[in-house]
Parts: C-alpha cells; structure tokens; sequence
C-alpha cells in the first residue's frame, strides 16, 4: 500500500489508525453483520456510539455539564447563519471580527438576519494579521461577539481569547482539537469536520445551556440548537458514517494522550516548518509572526513562475495538496492532527532539494 503525504486544507488527512478500523468494520460493524451504514441511528448500538463520542469529546476538550454538545449537519457554512438565528433577535446588533474569508463570510451571512457591526477588519493588509484588541469598535449590548480563531486561507491564528461582556462566538473548524481550550470562555463554539474531526457531512456544535432558549420562534426546527439538544442530536437522521469517524478520531486523540500531547506535537511540526521558511530566501510567509497558524501554514516561492514546477515535483515525491488557495496563491501545507511529524520532515527536505536546484 502506498500512501502519500496528505496536506489538504480539507477534506484533510485521517490518522492512519482509525482508517485501517474502517476499512476492518465496513462490512460487519461490531458483528451486526452490517456496515455501520446499514443500521438505524435509533438501533442501541448506534445509540451507544453517539453517547460516547460526546463523552470521549467532552472528555478532550473538559467540557462541563453547563453545556450541550451537538452534532448537526451542514457544516460550518450552516452555523453561519444559525448563529444570528439563534442569538439575535430581528433588529439587534452582533459584533464580527474578520481576520480572513471564513470571518468574513460568517459576517455577510449574519447580515441577513440582524444588525451587523465589524468590530475589526484586517482586510486592510490581506488578512497577514490580527488586529491589536483594544483598537476592536464593540457595539453596547452586542448580541454575540463572533471571530474565527484560525483562518485557514491566509494561515492566521488567534494566541489570544476576545474578551468582552457579549457571548463568545467562535468558529473553530481548523484548529479544533488541536491544543487545549477553556470551554468556559466561549458561548458556542461550532466546527465543520473535515480538518480534524473527520469526514466531511457533520458538525460539532458545543453552545452554553442558557443561550438554548434565545433562538427566534419561527426558526426552522432544523435551524435550532435547542431541538438539537433535545434530541441527542437526532432531530432527522444523522449522517452516521461520518460520526462513527468522529468517534474513532475522538478515541485515537485519547490514545494519543489527549489535546495536550497533540498541542505539542502540533507546535513541534510547525515550528519546524516555519523555520524552513525563515531561514531561507527562496520562501517566505507573509503572516504577522504572533499570529501565524499552527494548522496551515503558506509560503511563497521567490520566483511564482516556478510554482507550476514545485507542484509537480512535489507531487511525483508524494507530496500532495500543497497548492494554495486560489485567493492567495503561492502553497499551502494544512498540518492537522492527522498529519504526522515525518510528513511535515519530508516536505522540508523537499523544499531543501528543490531550493538547491531551482534557487
């Protein structure tokens, strides 16, 4: 078997382990004789599955009992808009912080159900930054305060948690799991699955308990955090294949030794790609240095007019997903979870090789 060295932005890799487990169950899950795709979410050992995937989360991510973990469809596009739905009444205000395309997004949609005040903007300077807190414009009596902890176009992160009296909104679909977080910070916390959680096709949702009763009263039921939690996250049926992935990323992180053993791996892979990067002329990262993403990270090339030949070298070495987005241009290496240390080292030794020969 041949695999290569995976460094989509998403859908992203998936550790080894937990695929070699699909592949073992696909026709006879759990000696149901079916796959996991032929039993009813309603059956008990489907029931059992979903219990301990939010135990095994809220065991990751110490999430108390003061809040809900749900996992709906959509991804996180969806919660873009549930996210006014269900904190906003028509007519109030929310604040957005945009520091890259996600966070703008999440702020145009927003801007069809309520009032919407962009509290910082780095747009300015193509979202290589994070602007300093205390120049943010927060409206009085904001509904929620949303921003996007990490940005996986432009490689931005957050080193530091919003403060502020408005719930905490965040959208944290490519640096979930990644490294510890206080829960208690946050009023909602939502991420699409396919960085670090697992296929594409479900959501992580883990809202306050006492936001449930705010949604708007004619929301779709499907639009509402509370039927979500009300349900067990079975309010239609739920796209079970990608949450028994879910639930076999969630026991492997366990078996890793949790976010905290991740968050130092997940440093160690970064710092050393960045290093690449800076201590060469031939690459370059145009991000801020205290805002640089762990989870994708995009370099430059000297001359573009060799992006077309790194691309292909770099795949024949069986690098792959390394072109950046179309925005931005240039590469891209997403290092999630599931993207191990050896990958990130033989893409160093790539761009090394390739400096040599092209620089």
């Amino acid at each position: 078997m041949s695999r290569v060295h995976n460094f989509s932005a998403g859908p992203a890799a998936l550790p080894l382990e937990v695929l070699e487990q699909i592949k073992n169950d696909l026709l006879d899950w759990q000696g149901t004789g079916m796959s996991v795709m032929e039993v009813s979410h309603r059956g008990k050992e489907f029931v059992e599955l979903a219990a301990r995937s939010e135990a095994n989360l809220r065991k990751l991510l110490a999430i108390s009992d003061d809040y809900s973990v749900l996992f709906p469809q959509g991804g996180a596009t969806m919660q873009m808009a549930m996210a006014p739905l269900n904190l906003a009444a028509p007519g109030d205000t929310a604040d957005y912080v945009v520091t890259g395309s996600w966070g703008k997004k999440a702020a145009s949609e927003a801007a069809k159900f309520c009032n919407v005040n962009v509290a910082a903007d780095a747009s300015d300077r193509k979202f290589t930054y994070i602007p300093d807190e205390s120049a943010w414009s927060l409206s009085d009596n904001a509904a929620y305060l949303h921003f996007t902890p990490n940005e996986t176009i432009a490689g931005v992160e957050f080193s530091f948690v919003p403060g502020g009296d408005a719930p905490l909104v965040a959208d944290m679909s490519s640096n979930i799991l990644s490294q510890p977080i206080d829960v208690s910070r946050y009023g909602v916390i939502y991420a699409g699955a396919q960085k670090n959680i697992g296929p594409a096709g479900i959501t992580l949702v883990i809202v306050k308990n006492e936001l449930l009763d705010r949604a708007r009263s004619d929301n779709p039921h499907l639009m509402t955090w509370k039927s979500y939690a009300d349900s067990d996250s079975m309010t239609n049926t739920p796209p079970t294949f990608a949450w028994y992935v879910a639930d076999l990323v969630f026991a492997w992180l366990i078996k890793q030794g949790g976010v905290e053993a991740m968050a130092e791996v997940n440093g160690r892979k970064a710092s050393k790609l960045y290093a690449a990067i800076d201590t060469s002329d031939f690459y370059s990262n145009p991000v801020d240095l205290g805002c640089r993403s762990r989870m994708n990270v995009p370099f430059i090339l000297a001359d573009a007019g060799l992006d077309a030949v790194f691309l292909q070298e770099s795949h024949a070495a069986g690098l792959t997903n390394l072109k950046g987005h179309r925005s931005v241009g240039g590469m891209r290496a997403s290092i999630y979870n599931a993207v191990s240390e050896q990958s990130v080292d033989a893409l160093i030794g790539f761009m090394h090789e390739f400096e040599k020969q092209h620089g």
